[in-house]
């Protein structure tokens, strides 16, 4: 006689989701566990508060659809989270329960109407990006004189070289840089793809100097705290900062830009498509799954849309409007 199955309660759906889904049978990055991990300290949060028991008390049949929209319209108008942080975090929920929905197969109808929650639409803005002089104020702009400084510098030329995103960025070792005639560096990046990019002499040689200022390890982040340790997104984001308000001295039109560690990354897609470089080419410098990510570039490249307008020459040939032959015909046009 078969064993009937026990159907496992919430709580341990969670945890086997993430110990055995993501992390064993998916190996997904610590990146996304960290973004699934924060979307259910919140989702949880407010159920609680909603359903009056505790998290681990939850079950599936309480975290139906309109408990999950009430919870998005939280995140919008109570959190003030854009329309792009709410569809992050319904699909971090939608991945749950299409995991839950293989384990408790009384619940299917709960989970069938939370999966019909939609993604909301949002507008796609034109990516912003610096001019050359203003890159060229920034990078250097943090102080030479000092340890951090220093590290900053070679820490913006980098990423500006590479357009890593800032956990890529992050995320490197002594060993990922190659340093030669064709210095290069190894990154490992979303989906755990790695690429290799090509250093640029100027920025060669500034890991270069950065380097005796480190221990030698290959296993030794290339950028650390001042203690030794990883830096984190909002340490770069303050040490940006600062090297911002630096450079604004030097570049007066920075003051009115607002510069984020993504738009470094959108200023060097940029300016290599400027400098000519086909899409394919900076779709794999950038890390790009397909070329109609690195499209958007060609949206906001508006130095490029003038030169196609300089290089298309106005007609000659005299316009005349168009007059049916037939009274018919000009019966018809005038329909």
């Amino acid at each position: 006689m078969s064993k009937v199955r026990s159907i496992p309660s919430f709580a341990t759906l969670l945890q086997d989701f993430f110990v055995e889904r993501l992390m064993e049978q998916r190996a997904v990055s610590q990146e996304t566990i960290s973004s699934y991990r924060d979307t259910f300290r919140l989702f949880l949060k407010f159920a609680s508060d909603r359903v009056r028991k505790s998290p681990s008390d939850l079950t599936l049949a309480d975290l139906d659809a309109p408990l999950v929209l009430a919870f998005l319209k939280h995140l919008e108008i109570d959190r003030h989270n854009s329309t792009r942080t709410r569809n992050v975090r319904l699909a971090g929920l939608r991945s749950f329960m299409k995991y839950a929905a293989y384990r408790d197969i009384a619940s299917l109808a709960v989970i069938q109407r939370v999966l019909a929650v939609p993604m909301k639409r949002c507008d796609e803005p034109l990516v912003g990006f610096l001019s050359r002089e203003e890159v060229q104020q920034l990078l250097v702009a943090p102080d030479p004189d000092t340890w951090t400084g220093q590290r900053d510098r070679v820490l913006l030329a980098t990423m500006y070289n590479t357009g890593a995103r800032v956990s890529e960025i992050l995320a490197l070792r002594v060993g990922d840089v190659i340093l030669g005639p064709s210095s290069c560096v190894h990154i490992l990046g979303k989906g755990r793809k790695q690429r290799t990019v090509p250093l640029w002499r100027s920025t060669a040689t500034l890991i270069k100097r950065w380097l005796p200022r480190i221990p030698d390890a290959p296993s030794h982040r290339l950028f650390p705290n001042r203690s030794g340790n990883a830096m984190t997104r909002s340490n770069v984001a303050d040490r940006l900062r600062i090297a911002i308000t630096r450079a604004k001295e030097q570049c007066p039109q920075l003051r009115k830009r607002r510069v984020t560690l993504h738009m470094v990354r959108h200023t060097t897609a940029t300016h290599l498509l400027q400098s000519g470089a086909d899409l394919s080419v900076i779709a794999l410098w950038l890390g790009h799954e397909s070329t109609a990510t690195t499209h958007c570039y060609l949206e906001a490249n508006l130095e490029m849309k003038e030169r196609a307008l300089n290089a298309i020459q106005p007609p000659h040939v005299k316009k005349s409007r168009y007059r049916p032959p037939d009274r018919l015909l000009q019966f018809l046009e005038s329909l």
